[in-house]
């Protein structure tokens, strides 16, 4: 795929994103979860060839293709790697699926009901590598806890400044200012997010395209004018923690969301199975996913 073909379908095409982006401390519990427990590897560098392992046999399934996994979220050490002998943005694009890359380096300490990106030393460096590997996008991580306007003021703030980075790259940026969904506030922290994500759109009408990467909003439409916003090539939603189930039932109320879930595909994969056990759930799991994406249910008025 050339880079028109990868916007155009993005922009516009049926299915969902998988995150295959864990990293540093989500990775044991990734593990864990897989059915790998902590005493399996000695080392950091035996710990990450495991979860590449993991991601390998993903990629690799034949039910992970482009038909409805439209795009894949890499880590840094995954994009590095290689998946059946080709650089894993390669083997990605052979199927199909359009590579991205999570570039933040995690949270700061909570400050104003939020917690900001740390910073990212090399990032130029970062973006250019991945250009070279045919990377089309990049996704930044913040976390918004309270419905506290100036802490999410910051956070868009802080999105739009890495985003304009990435864009000048000659990527595209998802921005990922998630609201805890376990959040007292969740409610009010949605509109708040919203009218500052359309000022700060609105703010460079010129400006490059975005991606949106939010928690399900807790009143099913609430994002509806930033799916429309003539600035955003997609809004994708991440799971948050709920379940496959309560995710997939909350996302098909949302018009023009698509799915970027992580644990919410991945929750019922083991390391013990046979390939056939193996590809057999992850169907399951993508064909679940892909039906929240692309059917959307009647919500009351």
């Amino acid at each position: 795929m050339q880079t028109s073909e990868m916007t155009a379908k993005i922009a516009g095409g049926k299915g969902f994103i998988a995150a295959l982006d864990q990293s540093g401390g989500s990775t044991p519990k990734a593990l864990a979860g897989y059915g790998i427990e902590a005493a399996a590897w000695a080392d950091e560098a035996g710990m990450y060839g495991l979860i590449h392992d993991m991601r390998s046999r993903i990629i690799g399934s034949p039910a992970f293709t482009g038909d409805k996994v439209i795009g894949a979220i890499l880590f840094e050490r995954t994009m590095d790697g290689q998946v059946g002998g080709k650089p894993t943005p390669q083997a990605l694009i052979e199927k199909g699926v359009v590579p991205f890359l999570k570039i933040d380096k995690g949270l700061e300490e909570e400050a104003d009901g939020v917690q900001m990106m740390k910073p990212m030393p090399g990032l130029d460096a970062l973006l250019a590598r991945a250009k070279q590997l045919g990377v089309f996008g990049t996704k930044e991580r913040s976390v918004i806890n309270l419905a506290n306007k100036d802490g999410i003021a910051a956070i868009v703030s802080q999105q739009f400044v890495v985003g304009d980075q990435v864009a000048a790259h000659g990527l595209v940026p998802m921005l990922e200012p998630e609201i805890n969904i376990k959040s007292a506030e969740r409610a009010a922290a949605d509109l708040i997010l919203r009218d500052e994500l359309l000022a700060a759109l609105d703010d460079d009408v010129n400006g490059p395209k975005f991606m949106l990467k939010l928690s399900i909003p807790a009143v099913a439409g609430t994002f509806d004018a930033l799916v429309d916003h003539p600035r955003v090539l997609r809004v994708v939603a991440l799971s948050g923690g709920f379940s496959r189930a309560d995710a997939c039932v909350e996302l098909a109320k949302n018009r023009g969301m698509i799915a970027s879930f992580s644990r919410a595909l991945l929750s019922d994969l083991r390391h013990q199975m046979s390939d056939a056990e193996f590809d057999s759930s992850l169907g399951e799991a993508i064909d679940e996913i892909y039906t929240a994406s692309t059917q959307k249910s009647a919500v009351p008025a």
